[in-house]
């Protein structure tokens, strides 16, 4: 890969460097490889995992359930769906690629992941610089179909048990999840219910190990949680609705 992406010798030899040095791959490549994408990663910023291409199929099906929805109800509207811990964009693009006349909307705190997203985004949606919620447009309020997050839920004390890749390569702030690494999910979940529409859809991802636990955070917040597991890509994602 890295001889298939070289310019000049010199460009390959300086990829080697990195790569040798514990740079991840896909940042010495400048992409990922992501539901069938290519997703610009650049140095720094967090390489999407496989195994949140099972939060994209999950975010896909609540987004065609909610245009089913629109149809019986015979409202003409786009989903409105919003990637909050975006990162890179990689779960926003997948579903740009998938899902036809969909509104999109993400947000990082990250400004190197928020360059990549718009890269990746690029016309089909808007990539929004801040903290969860703050930066979206106010109109977004109680009219999200699906809101997608994929926060940090790494606890704290076991960033250091990372491979280095991660630990050393990737931001700090898109890894630590706080004490229980549910801090960031904790945040996310308590406001969803004042922006999701009717009938709109919360979809986290997070560990089998925490899953009850988030799901219990679900529950307060009034949603009904269920958890969706896929054991092949050893993926947890628990998926909450606003009745």
């Amino acid at each position: 890969m890295l001889v298939a992406a070289a310019r000049t010798p010199a460009h390959l030899t300086t990829m080697v460097g990195r790569r040798s040095a514990g740079s991840p791959l896909e940042q010495v490549l400048g992409w990922a490889e992501f539901c069938g994408l290519r997703i610009a990663v650049d140095p720094g910023v967090f390489v999407p995992r496989r195994r949140t291409e099972f939060l994209v199929d999950q975010a896909a099906a609540a987004a065609r359930h909610a245009a089913a929805m629109a149809r019986q109800a015979e409202t003409e509207r786009r989903c409105v769906i919003v990637d909050l811990c975006c990162g890179s964009g990689a779960v926003g693009a997948a579903l740009l690629a998938v899902l036809d006349g969909i509104e999109l909307s993400a947000a990082d705190i990250d400004p190197g992941a928020v360059r990549c997203a718009r890269r990746n985004i690029a016309a089909g949606g808007q990539v929004y610089e801040g903290d969860l919620y703050e930066p979206l447009p106010a109109a977004l309020r109680g009219h999200i179909d699906v809101l997608v997050a994929n926060a940090p839920y790494v606890p704290t004390e076991a960033i250091g048990l990372m491979p280095p890749e991660a630990r050393i390569h990737e931001p700090r702030v898109a890894l630590d999840g706080g004490a229980d690494g549910l801090d960031i999910q904790r945040k996310v979940i308590a406001q969803a219910p004042r922006w999701l529409a009717p009938g709109g859809h919360l979809l986290v991802e997070t560990s089998e190990d925490q899953a009850p636990r988030t799901v219990g955070m679900f529950v307060q917040s009034g949603l009904i949680a269920q958890v969706a597991r896929s054991a092949e890509l050893d993926a947890t994602v628990v998926i909450g609705s606003l009745e």
